[in-house]
């Protein structure tokens, strides 16, 4: 299968292909079926397509990364070895071509993300549209997915009523368990049990944590993002950013964190955070110039002009450390650089950006073919896989597998 879908539809090959869901997985599944000469029809639960993509896209869609090949790869931990050889198909360069071919230009951000010129996700999706419908696909909207009936049939709840439908190639695109509002609402995953089809429960991924903030760090800092900072959580440390929210903390750093921690408190119920506040300054230095006299500065004070602190970073060493410390310069600065945050839990699942959970890997062939129903494939984000943002999510749902039922 080519990586790049040409524009024009290949002679026709006779079968058919059914595509449920029209988010990216399903609309990229669409467009190399149709490439393949495959009849497309494509049956979307909601009134539009890629609601969430849009969303996603609305302050600037980031379509993948620009970082080397053998290091994307690790962004995608256990799962890596079920997408490797597919995202080495169509991986970011390839992603890239192909944004090309539909007419949308795009660029390298100072961080190696990679975005369209025009930033959001409404022209590339237009573009791909037009291209899908010169393919010949059709879409049926408000056609949403119950299951199959007793001959096999997929049916679909309807605006006018039940309808029915079978094909020989059928493809799941049906999203994980998030903002349920644009249409990844998860029931899906009852009918597969139903089915004998293991799925692993969703979990939150790329989310934020709760954390028991006294009313006056909200009042003062909610909103407020801490930056430079260095999260870790077990063996693994993350430098970046995050934002003090009215529940807790949340932002990018914290979302590359988050399976980590997540984890953590899914084992044991608990989970601390520790936070280097002054990333760029060894503990020697700190601990030096903390220990200098103050005079008559207060400590916050003190903490700005000697180490240049922030009125955030002051109010959370202030929120979590005890007073025998904050007198203390040399446990000060050991706290500073360590600073201890407990969190409660993490958010709800449906305001989290992704899930973790879905489709058991054991359930798919190489190509994401369910073996218990040759002929249906499960592909995005309702299969068990995650990976942090910054464009491998949507490299990850685009993969480049082989859809043909004839072929394992």
């Amino acid at each position: 299968m080519p990586n790049i879908i040409p524009p024009t539809p290949s002679k026709p090959n006779g079968k058919s292909a059914m595509i449920i869901g029209a988010g990216p997985a399903g609309l990229m599944a669409a467009e190399r079926l149709a490439g393949d000469g495959y009849a497309v029809a494509i049956y979307e639960g909601m009134a539009s397509a890629g609601r969430k993509f849009l969303m996603a896209g609305k302050s600037g869609l980031n379509i993948t990364h620009s970082e080397d090949l053998e290091t994307f790869l690790t962004r995608y931990g256990q799962s890596r070895e079920c997408l490797e050889p597919h995202l080495r198909k169509f991986g970011p360069d390839q992603i890239r071509q192909w944004c090309t071919g539909l007419g949308v230009e795009t660029f390298v951000g100072s961080s190696g993300r990679v975005f369209p010129t025009a930033m959001k996700a409404s022209p590339l999706l237009r573009a791909w549209l037009r291209r899908l419908e010169g393919l010949g696909c059709t879409i049926a909207y408000r056609h949403y997915w119950t299951g199959w009936d007793d001959n096999d049939n997929a049916v679909f709840k309807t605006p006018n009523g039940e309808i029915t439908a079978k094909s020989d190639i059928t493809v799941l695109a049906l999203g994980g368990g998030s903002w349920k509002r644009l249409g990844s609402d998860g029931k899906w995953m009852e009918i597969l049990n139903k089915a004998g089809i293991t799925c692993n429960p969703f979990k939150p991924a790329n989310c934020g944590f709760d954390v028991n903030w006294t009313d006056h760090l909200i009042e003062k800092c909610a909103g407020s993002p801490v930056k430079p900072v260095t999260l870790t959580c077990g063996n693994q440390s993350v430098r970046g950013e995050f934002v003090i929210s009215k529940n807790g903390i949340e932002g990018s750093a914290v979302y590359a964190i988050s399976a980590t921690l997540r984890d953590l408190w899914l084992e044991t119920g608990d989970a601390t955070l520790t936070l280097d506040l002054i990333p760029d300054r060894d503990l020697t230095d700190v601990t030096t110039r903390l220990s200098k006299p103050r005079g008559k500065n207060s400590l916050g004070n003190h903490l700005r002009k000697s180490l240049g602190l922030d009125a955030t970073k002051t109010a959370l060493i202030f929120e979590t450390t005890p007073r025998d410390i904050l007198n203390d310069p040399a446990k000060l600065a050991m706290a500073i650089k360590d600073l201890p945050l407990k969190i409660t839990k993490p958010r709800p699942l449906d305001e989290a950006i992704s899930t973790a959970g879905g489709v058991a890997w054991e359930e798919l062939d190489e190509n994401f073919q369910l073996i218990k129903r040759p002929g249906t494939y499960c592909l995005g984000e309702m299969v068990d896989w995650e990976a942090p943002t910054g464009g491998y999510l949507l490299s990850g749902v685009l993969v480049a597998c082989k859809l043909d039922k004839h072929t394992k």
